[in-house]
């Protein structure tokens, strides 16, 4: 797992942040409906971001995360894997969610990442990037392979190389169909990713000439970006501003 159930971002809110949210029902072209939850800000910057979770689907973390980009005046979308298993209703924290996640396909998955933009731009929001963290970051990679015209991926802690719990292909070999900038970062004590997998996906991108930025914080463990990861709080600092310009919005105090 990702992150223990209590983990919350390592963003403080802003005082006083203005914004809109709510828990919204999205259905893929394929039928599928999913859960998802939105967040809208006070004074639009013109940019959505869609969030895409750890293995345990849509959990209150991303719902948070959401939440810290709207107050940054991003529009946010974190939606769930599972709406063709367990249907779109909220779950408890005990849910088990590993029987789901290896039900998920990539044909699947790609269906509610559609979805997911294609209801941001419904909205009028034509600059969107895709988010994602462990699971979700390999899904962020492969989504620049989805010709959405996004703006650009980011993944944190992503797997690359190698196969994983579904059908999803390895981000390292589908480098040359990926279009728009991608963003990674990742832990250098990570034993699921190490540098040879990280040097590995850059000479892919480099190879295909994409506009990429990997950053690897050295001492920094899987799931670092972690309120309850105290040690870790320069590091986290560090990605979110990295996240904040990668999507060109300046932070606010």
């Amino acid at each position: 797992m990702c992150f223990d159930h209590d983990s919350r971002p390592p963003i403080a809110p802003i005082a006083g942040g203005a914004l809109d949210f709510s828990d919204v029902t999205l259905t893929a072209a394929d039928g599928n409906r999913f859960a998802a939850f939105r967040a809208r800000p006070a004074s639009p910057a013109g940019t959505g971001v869609v969030i895409l979770p750890d293995v345990r689907g849509l959990h209150r973390y991303y719902e948070e995360l959401a939440l810290r980009f709207a107050e940054h005046g991003v529009d946010a979308l974190a939606l769930d894997w599972f709406g063709r298993t367990a249907g779109a209703e909220r779950r408890a924290e005990g849910f088990e969610y590993m029987p789901h996640v290896q039900r998920t396909t990539w044909d699947g998955i790609a269906a509610d990442i559609r979805a997911s933009v294609e209801a941001m731009r419904a909205d009028g929001i034509e600059r969107v990037f895709v988010l994602g963290f462990c699971m979700g970051g390999r899904m962020a990679f492969l989504s620049a392979t989805l010709d959405l015209g996004l703006a650009g991926v980011i993944g944190f802690y992503g797997t690359l190389v190698g196969p994983w719990r579904n059908d999803a292909p390895e981000p390292v070999a589908l480098a040359d169909r990926m279009a728009g900038p991608v963003l990674g970062l990742f832990g250098g004590a990570d034993q699921a990713i190490p540098a040879e997998h990280v040097g590995a996906f850059k000479a892919a991108l480099e190879a295909a000439g994409v506009d990429h930025r990997l950053v690897t914080y050295p001492d920094a463990p899987h799931s670092f970006f972690d309120r309850k990861a105290s040690e870790f709080a320069a590091e986290s600092a560090s990605a979110w501003e990295e996240v904040t310009a990668f999507v060109g919005v300046a932070e606010r105090a």
